[in-house]
């Protein structure tokens, strides 16, 4: 398909620079399959949206502060590199978007900085080289020593529509964390688990709604613009996550039941999707996804779906338009935008309704 085919005009006005004061206020579009009428509700009411039994699948996913300032020295010439980690390849080595990669040649060292960690010191010598300014960096930490540096010279990866806005600051490190997050990974958040709060939890729990938890650690891949004139040229970049088989059992089970698999974010849904077997049946999974969803696709894992509002001719528009139909979406984002949601991370919500391509 052609990406002009995603593309919306959206207001700078839209996007969302911080999250609603209370989780549970923030607006929730219901797009029905089936159903001409938008529902404009809040999150609050999502209990009274699903039905009992439905599973809800949650990403349990930690974001650690990604971010990194560093310089390259070649004699008395020195050079700011910004560093980005995107996915972890072994206990040293990560790979990571740089700019300027162009300043970087194999071999070189980047020294990083920070305010909070005066006294130590971080390195990365640069191993390989990509496309579009990825490179694989190995650093002078392995394992849980290298996390505890990072933890101390990083910075929260807000999402560049953010960041080129305003700073990151001290609340940002609650904000742009789930309640669920508990496997430290992501460089960004799965931003629909956002919305939940432990009385959102414990009122789906007393509606009689499951909820289990998977584990993707989103990359900052996600926010790469689609460069391409057509979908089938794009390259999705590789994300690890993890069922286990305590959750692929629950999920069976609800399968055999005639319950619906709700997915919390597209990250939960893209995981669902490509640990799912022909059947529609599940086992234990782990190891790297790099899925890529678009209108046409045959969905046999998840039945409804939770998300935040998306960039325009984005991955991520593209799979909520393959979930409810290209045109349904056009017409749910325009009311979005008419009626005065909030888009993107810290913006509302939708719950969509799978329909059949």
């Amino acid at each position: 398909m052609r990406v002009d085919d995603f593309d919306f005009e959206l207001p700078p006005e839209s996007i969302a620079l911080r999250p609603a004061e209370h989780r549970e206020k923030a607006r929730l579009l219901v797009v029905r399959s089936g159903v001409s009428e938008f529902e404009d509700r809040h999150i609050a009411d999502l209990p009274r949206l699903l039905q009992p039994g439905d599973v809800v699948v949650v990403n349990d996913t930690k974001v650690i502060p990604a971010r990194l300032t560093g310089f390259r020295e070649r004699g008395v010439a020195r050079a700011k590199i910004d560093v980005t980690l995107h996915k972890r390849e072994s206990a040293d080595h990560w790979l990571a978007f740089v700019r300027p990669a162009k300043k970087l040649d194999l071999g070189e060292i980047i020294h990083f900085t920070s305010k909070n960690a005066k006294d130590q010191s971080l390195n990365a010598r640069v191993d390989s080289k990509g496309d579009g300014g990825e490179v694989l960096l190995c650093f002078s930490a392995a394992g849980a020593d290298l996390d505890a540096l990072i933890a101390h010279f990083g910075e929260m990866p807000l999402p560049p529509y953010i960041a080129a806005k305003r700073a990151e600051d001290e609340q940002d490190k609650k904000d742009y964390q789930t309640i669920f997050a508990n496997r430290s990974g992501a460089v960004a958040a799965p931003t629909a688990g956002l919305h939940f709060t432990t009385s959102l939890i414990d009122q789906l729990r007393g509606r009689g709604i499951d909820l289990v938890r998977v584990t993707l650690h989103v990359g900052a891949g996600t926010f790469l613009p689609v460069k391409v004139d057509d979908t089938r040229d794009h390259k999705m970049h590789a994300e690890r996550g993890e069922i286990s088989s305590e959750t692929a059992d629950r999920l069976n089970r609800a399968r055999q039941e005639g319950r619906r698999i709700v997915a919390i974010g597209t990250t939960s849904l893209r995981l669902l999707e490509s640990a799912v077997k022909p059947d529609g049946s599940f086992v234990s999974w782990s190891g790297d996804t790099s899925i890529f969803i678009t209108p046409g696709y045959g969905f046999k894992a998840v039945d409804v779906l939770l998300t935040n509002f998306h960039l325009p001719r984005s991955t991520l528009v593209m799979l909520v338009s393959a979930f409810s139909g290209l045109d349904r979406i056009m017409k749910a984002y325009r009311h979005a935008i008419e009626t005065g949601y909030r888009f993107y991370s810290y913006g509302d919500a939708c719950l969509l309704f799978r329909v059949e391509p």
